[in-house]
């Protein structure tokens, strides 16, 4: 396992449609573990393929119990709404103002091609939502209404 290099916000890579996953190897198994390892390292809640440059339908996200391995994730339902603070590790020391839905549902595969669904609610909801953007090449900040102020932060205990 290593960690890899997250990439920011300027990079056109993050600004790409990723492609499907098509082979479940060993290059594939390493990928989702450097990524939990990256993600741990950068203290994230979830982290994209693109992210580290890899233009493939990868995401994680780490729910506090467990380490979600999503591959080739879509979002089967939504409901509610929430907006909030969101942050990116690809946009560092930023945080900007997003509605998202307060649950989302996904399906997608996990890392030997076997078909599964997750669900959450409030933050989990926000990561499905914020890491499934990123593969159709969406930063947060395309779909933010702004960036919020260090006082809102520091208000909002960030």
């Amino acid at each position: 396992m290593g960690t890899r290099k997250i990439l920011t916000d300027k990079d056109p890579a993050l600004h790409k449609v990723c492609r499907p996953v098509e082979k479940f190897d060993g290059k594939l198994h390493r990928l989702l573990d450097d990524m939990a390892e990256t993600l741990a390292q950068a203290n994230g809640v979830g982290l994209a393929a693109p992210q580290v440059g890899i233009l493939r339908r990868v995401v994680i996200v780490d729910t506090g119990e467990e380490i979600l391995e999503l591959v080739n994730p879509t979002l089967l339902e939504t409901s509610g709404e929430q907006c909030g603070a969101e942050g990116c590790l690809s946009v560092p020391g930023k945080y900007g103002l997003v509605k998202r839905p307060n649950y989302a549902k996904v399906r997608a595969q996990d890392r030997e091609g076997n078909w599964f669904e997750a669900e959450g609610e409030e933050l989990i909801a926000r990561c499905f939502c914020h890491e499934l953007d990123h593969l159709d090449g969406i930063v947060y900040t395309e779909v933010m209404e702004r960036f919020l102020t260090d006082e809102e932060l520091e208000a909002d205990g960030e």
